[in-house]
């Protein structure tokens, strides 16, 4: 059978599964938890990766990484080789860890990364390990309620997604995660499996990320629109990612996001990350300054 297309989406959000060969587990000691931690940090710094989720089972792990300009394949490739490396040179034994070929999605962020994260944080509940996902001590999501501290993971842009304040957020998050389990809880049901990538998404969001705005061509439309916007307002680029709140950063901001969403260049997600803020204040920025209120 023909391998699956890798497709290539800069600040896009991948939901990444790596399991042990035949099913075989991938921790055999204490610290091996606590190396994967350390490999997985060091290669999200290399390939300038962002981490938002994830859960280390017993025999597979689970990633929700976000990429920038390198593509998902070299931060994989650097976790499962190290990782497989360094376990392997205190054992007896040949061959291969993992399975050949990591499984990835592409997501949908705007629908369906708060799916992606509570998918991942119920896995130990739902392979009967713990009855609360707090009790599993290799996951997220204790992070996510501010009970440990993970330097390498980011819950910012998760949590600026389910409010504008960390006490709100939190409280958010615990509703998400012990809510009745929703149909799209059921991820693989929603990814679009039809196609040679697999993306959890529906039909228009397949369609932009595989006609033309994935790999070089995305960056440039996402850069051409920059250019016009810098041009347009008189604001470098800079000062559109700075803290500045003036009435004129934030016109400058809606337009560009407007312009991304108009053009499909990319999501409100990468224009968040881009401009250093949550989706919320984006999508609250395009509502106060809609298309036809811009600045000439």
């Amino acid at each position: 059978m023909a391998r699956r297309l890798r497709i290539h989406l800069p600040g896009g959000f991948y939901h990444v599964t790596l399991r042990g060969n035949h099913q075989q587990s991938i921790f055999f000691a204490d610290g091996h938890h606590d190396l994967l931690d350390r490999i997985v940090a060091e290669a999200a710094a290399v390939e300038d990766a962002r981490i938002h989720a994830y859960c280390w089972m017993t025999n597979h792990i689970h990633l929700l990484a976000q990429v920038s300009g390198r593509p998902l394949g070299r931060l994989m490739l650097r976790i499962a080789s190290r990782y497989a490396r360094t376990v392997q040179s205190h054992m007896a034994t040949t061959g291969h860890l993992f399975e050949r070929r990591y499984h990835a999605s592409l997501v949908d962020a705007d629908r369906y990364l708060l799916a992606v994260v509570r998918y991942i944080h119920l896995n130990p509940v739902k392979a009967g390990l713990v009855s609360d996902p707090a009790a599993w001590n290799w996951s997220s999501h204790r992070a996510y309620l501010n009970q440990a501290a993970c330097s390498w993971l980011t819950t910012r842009f998760v949590m600026g997604m389910l409010g504008p304040r960390r006490g709100s957020a939190r409280r958010q998050y615990l509703a998400l995660m012990n809510a009745t389990t929703p149909a799209t809880d059921d991820i693989g049901s929603v990814i679009n499996a039809g196609r040679s990538v697999q993306i959890l998404g529906d039909d228009e969001f397949a369609q932009r990320v595989t006609t033309g705005t994935s790999g070089a061509g995305a960056r440039r439309s996402l850069d051409a629109i920059l250019v016009a916007c810098v041009a347009k307002f008189g604001i470098p680029l800079n000062l559109l990612a700075s803290p500045g709140r003036a009435r004129q950063l934030s016109m400058a901001r809606a337009w560009l996001a407007h312009q991304v969403v108009a053009n499909r260049a990319a999501s409100i997600c990468a224009v968040a990350r881009l401009l250093g803020r949550t989706e919320g204040s984006i999508r609250q920025l395009m509502s106060r300054h809609p298309p036809e209120l811009d600045a000439a």
